[in-house]
């Protein structure tokens, strides 16, 4: 409990929670107000249709937050011919003085090891490895949808209302909102679509950098390069959100995971 009270004191996870909260208050209560009032049916619509969005938001960023990206199970070891990995690097983590399965890689910021580690982002104050990835693709998700539809609304806005930019504070107020919101907009969407990429490909962040050479020796041999953990586009998806599509978009329903130690790897 004390370590995830602690990851909730950074200042980057305070930043994009102030970020969040900006943009969700400054759309609802004063874009969308303006524009169409909230006191009007597409108001109300369009408020609750953005409120839903931005709770999944919130929902899914805790989620990630507080979830353990994946530490290797006690006294894990390798079978005798498991005893490397794929890449050809040693399955034994020096700095922990432990065996690790494989797709783990020890982290320096945490200074532990994690399972089907992704990258430590500093936005979360923790890895985004193998329990927490499904939460924080869905976060991903909800704040590239969330952060698109503010910017419509904050456009619509500023071209269907006259507003008085005369006044310094007004034009100020606007001018850092449209940065904040744009910037949301074009991180949180780029974030998207790489993971969509990654998933699509069953491949972390570290192993699309470890890939790179893979797939220039295939391509220079006449051969095309395939992850090996790559089982197709929809059984790639099954195993990040589960066999049950309508617990999908759910960050909590990850009682599908195993303990993260095997992965299955196509026969292609």
């Amino acid at each position: 409990m004390a370590e995830k009270k602690h990851r909730l004191v950074s200042v980057p996870l305070l930043a994009v929670i102030c970020s969040m909260l900006y943009v969700y208050c400054s759309t609802v209560f004063i874009f969308l107000d303006e524009w169409l009032g909230l006191a009007t049916a597409s108001g109300i619509l369009n408020a609750i249709i953005f409120s839903w969005v931005a709770f999944m938001t919130f929902f899914s960023f805790f989620v990630s937050v507080l979830t353990d990206p994946g530490s290797v199970p006690p006294f894990f070891a390798p079978a005798v011919e498991d005893a490397r990995h794929d890449s050809g690097d040693a399955v034994y983590c020096e700095k922990c003085c432990s065996y690790k399965p494989p797709r783990t890689h020890h982290c320096r910021v945490c200074k532990r090891c994690v399972l089907k580690m992704d990258h430590h982002c500093i936005w979360i104050n923790t890895c985004v490895g193998y329990k927490n990835y499904k939460s924080f693709v869905i976060f991903a998700l909800h704040a590239s949808l969330g952060s698109c539809y503010a910017m419509v609304i904050f456009v619509s806005n500023l071209m269907q209302k006259e507003h008085d930019f005369g006044i310094v504070s007004v034009k100020l107020f606007y001018a850092l909102s449209g940065l904040v919101i744009l910037g949301a907009s074009l991180s949180s969407t780029s974030l998207f679509c790489w993971h969509v990429y990654l998933l699509a490909h069953n491949m972390t962040t570290i192993e699309y950098r470890g890939a790179q050479k893979d797939r220039w020796l295939a391509n220079k041999s006449g051969q095309k390069y395939r992850h090996p953990f790559d089982l197709g586009f929809f059984q790639n998806l099954i195993l990040i959100f589960g066999p049950n599509m309508l617990k999908w978009f759910c960050p909590t329903a990850v009682g599908h995971l195993g303990d993260g130690t095997q992965f299955p790897i196509s026969n292609d």
